[in-house]
């Protein structure tokens, strides 16, 4: 990989927003947490946007900075943060609150895709140059939505399937301890990428109508 400025400071520019969306997420779902009675991430001192509380070595440095620098990924949508733990026990309604907080990190990725697409759409008339960055702001976070909602535990989606289906803690657990591995082997195959970002297309396309609805001139400058 040829590891020229242009494509340093743009992996840069990727590896900063990608630290700023995962910490978001993890934030999401402490702070939906913390209102709904688990002080839990509180006490953790998760309830906050200090990225460094949110960092996992391997999910949010290591796999990140190789899949951009060495395999020149412009949206790395495998990438983790620090989980943030809950204690199930502290919510009034236990199923119900679960479900909502496993569902706030995806929920704060899309609304960060909302926002970057509502105020981008008006600055990219003036300043056209940012047109690539609100592009990157909104594929990425829609990218990390779809990638934690597929059914699949750990991820969100698992959450989210092991309530629907009544699946046991000891069950999620136990299934996450091989899944995750699964995981990460399968997102190497062509076949499954290629599956990934047809969801993230299909998933976008609010976006792309709204940033036409809200400002035509914009569209083109955001989703060349």
């Amino acid at each position: 990989m040829d590891m020229d400025p242009i494509f340093v400071r743009n992996g840069l520019i990727t590896f900063i927003l990608l630290i700023a969306s995962l910490s978001l997420h993890e934030w999401g779902h402490a702070i939906v947490a913390d209102l709904l009675g688990d002080d839990t991430p509180r006490m953790d001192g998760r309830v906050t946007l200090n990225p460094l509380v949110h960092l996992d070595l391997l999910g949010t440095v290591i796999l990140p900075l190789f899949n951009i620098f060495a395999l020149g990924s412009s949206f790395p949508f495998i990438a983790w943060a620090k989980p943030v733990r809950v204690n199930l026990s502290n919510f009034r309604h236990r199923a119900r609150d679960d479900v909502l907080v496993t569902f706030a990190g995806p929920a704060t990725n899309l609304a960060i895709a909302l926002v970057a697409i509502v105020v981008g759409s008006f600055l990219v008339a003036a300043y056209p140059r940012l047109g690539e960055l609100v592009h990157r702001i909104v594929m990425m976070n829609v990218g990390l939505a779809v990638f934690n909602l597929v059914p699949i535990p750990p991820l969100d989606g698992g959450v989210l399937l092991r309530h629907a289906v009544g699946m046991s803690e000891e069950t999620f657990i136990s299934v996450s301890r091989y899944s995750g591995l699964a995981m990460l082997i399968a997102i190497n195959i062509s076949v499954v990428q290629q599956a990934i970002g047809a969801l993230v297309a299909v998933a976008s396309i609010p976006y792309l109508l709204l940033c036409g609805w809200i400002s035509p001139s914009a569209l083109s400058l955001i989703f060349p």
